[in-house]
């Protein structure tokens, strides 16, 4: 194999610490490979922490929505994102106290032909909307899960004004119960 053939590339969004992996696929008569994750490739990313945890999600309804997640520190994660099946609008939210984009997001549409992952830093929210049915993603968590230390800010906020694509067709009961920001909102410490 060709050096740097399957290399994945960082690229810097507006702010700072989130970031858009861009991966070479190689395509040919029998299908496709492309390289997921390399350890030393998003290093910047993970800023030496190790991967603790692996998810997948499935997710049936188109226009459907999950988010905006997070996990409180000492237990914050660095989340990188990609789309294994499927297309979804992937949203991360800046809520980092002192921030200079503090309260503003980068949303980046993540599919398998596109091969892109969002790469979401510690304090900062995740969550996307489905643009295909039965959309699968792959979840790489910098720690692992703790429901004590889970959070999250609600999907339609007006401090936040996200910009779903579609209009929203299923959320839990959980993510509809999630709080607004009000205006004493300093931001997450991490």
């Amino acid at each position: 194999m060709l050096a740097g053939r399957f290399d994945v590339k960082l690229v810097s969004t507006s702010i700072a610490g989130v970031f858009v992996a861009q991966t070479n696929a190689f395509q040919d008569s029998r299908g496709a490979f492309a390289r997921l994750y390399c350890e030393s490739e998003l290093a910047e990313a993970a800023k030496g922490r190790q991967i603790r945890q692996i998810n997948h999600s499935r997710t049936a309804a188109v226009g459907a929505v999950r988010g905006m997640h997070f996990q409180f520190a000492p237990h914050a994660e660095t989340k990188m994102v990609r789309c294994l099946k499927g297309r979804v609008w992937d949203v991360a939210v800046d809520l980092r106290e002192g921030s200079p984009t503090f309260l503003q997001h980068h949303a980046q549409e993540l599919s398998p032909l596109n091969a892109l992952m969002l790469v979401i830093p510690e304090g900062c929210a995740h969550g996307f909307q489905v643009l295909e049915p039965d959309s699968e993603l792959l979840y790489l968590h910098t720690a692992n899960y703790t429901p004590d230390a889970e959070g999250g800010v609600r999907f339609d906020d007006p401090a936040l004004n996200l910009p779903w694509p579609l209009h929203i067709s299923d959320l839990s009961e959980r993510d509809k119960q999630h709080p607004l920001l009000n205006k004493n909102f300093r931001g997450l410490t991490i």
